[in-house]
């Protein structure tokens, strides 16, 4: 691992907004070479001045990025960090031919991807990737990062483990805490457990955290079980009365990037997060009434 974090590596990163941005100017600033992959007038702005980060774990600091519309030469790595609603177009930047023999890793949110990347690109070099930050794009090239955390966990079951474990070492390199998991369904479920139920509620119901917790608190636990026990049919984690003290902990004002995004009028993940949840549900017999109901009424309202 020291000589993966020695040596100058070359990573792609599709998507340089708040997660993408962010690592992007992070590995730029530890001394590795960045290509930033976004369309023509994103990557002009990337290219003129680099990233701008504001952030209380890192503090201010500019990095400069290379930046195009297509990869176009073999890398070490190519983080995915685009939603899971621009995932088909975007990979259009990333031809199968162009990567050579680099880990490609999503940062999605859900648990289909995987399977989607698969197909497209070598089984053996799909890294599915679970991260905990709060990072937000405020324009083309400025990242707000407000989480006092970055964390990473690097899955991936047919990935050779020393190739997990040199990208976590350059990941770390760059300030990010990241780690090689050994279990790719635990990882995902134990993500996607937690979200669903934090970006439904929030959503549905257009509040805040501690709002939301308080006024619909049965509806939060109900949706936390239902997520908890279809976690547990496709063989993850479940801990639901962990779940719930962790949204306690949260901070009042917390938001999901549900959330963020149906206040901004952008398209929601709405179908990886929700309608992936009710796919497994019905596939492995589990009921989860109250997430279908959320699901449906958010659809209704035109998400």
């Amino acid at each position: 691992m020291a000589n993966a974090v020695a040596k100058k590596n070359t990573l792609a990163v599709l998507g340089p907004g708040g997660t993408g941005g962010l690592l992007a100017a992070l590995l730029s600033r530890a001394g590795h070479r960045v290509i930033c992959l976004a369309r023509n007038d994103t990557a002009e702005t990337l290219r003129r001045g680099g990233i701008a980060v504001r952030s209380p774990q890192f503090g201010p600091f500019t990095a400069p990025v290379e930046a195009d519309t297509e990869l176009r030469e073999p890398v070490d790595a190519c983080l995915i960090a685009v939603k899971h609603t621009a995932l088909d177009a975007a990979l259009t930047r990333v031809p199968p031919a162009a990567l050579g023999d680099a880990l490609v890793v999503p940062l999605l949110n859900g648990v289909e991807h995987p399977a989607a990347l698969r197909a497209r690109y070598r089984p053996d070099r799909v890294a599915p990737a679970v991260i905990r930050v709060e990072s937000t794009r405020v324009g083309p090239g400025v990242i707000e990062h407000g989480s006092p955390f970055t964390e990473i966990d690097l899955a991936g079951d047919a990935v050779p483990r020393p190739r997990l474990e040199e990208l976590a070492a350059v990941l770390t390199s760059g300030g990010a805490t990241a780690r090689a998991v050994g279990d790719e369904t635990a990882a995902l479920w134990a993500k996607m457990a937690f979200l669903a139920p934090f970006a439904l509620l929030t959503t549905r119901y257009g509040l805040p955290l501690g709002e939301a917790r308080t006024r619909h608190r049965e509806e939060l636990q109900a949706l936390v079980a239902e997520a908890a026990a279809v976690s547990r049919a496709c063989g993850g984690p479940a801990d639901p009365a962990q779940a719930m003290a962790r949204y306690d902990a949260f901070p009042p004002g917390a938001k999901s990037s549900m959330q963020r995004d149906a206040e901004a009028g952008r398209p929601l993940e709405l179908d990886a997060i929700g309608g992936a949840l009710l796919r497994a549900a019905a596939q492995h017999g589990v009921a989860a009434p109250v997430t279908a109901r959320l699901v449906a009424e958010l659809r209704a309202a035109g998400h």
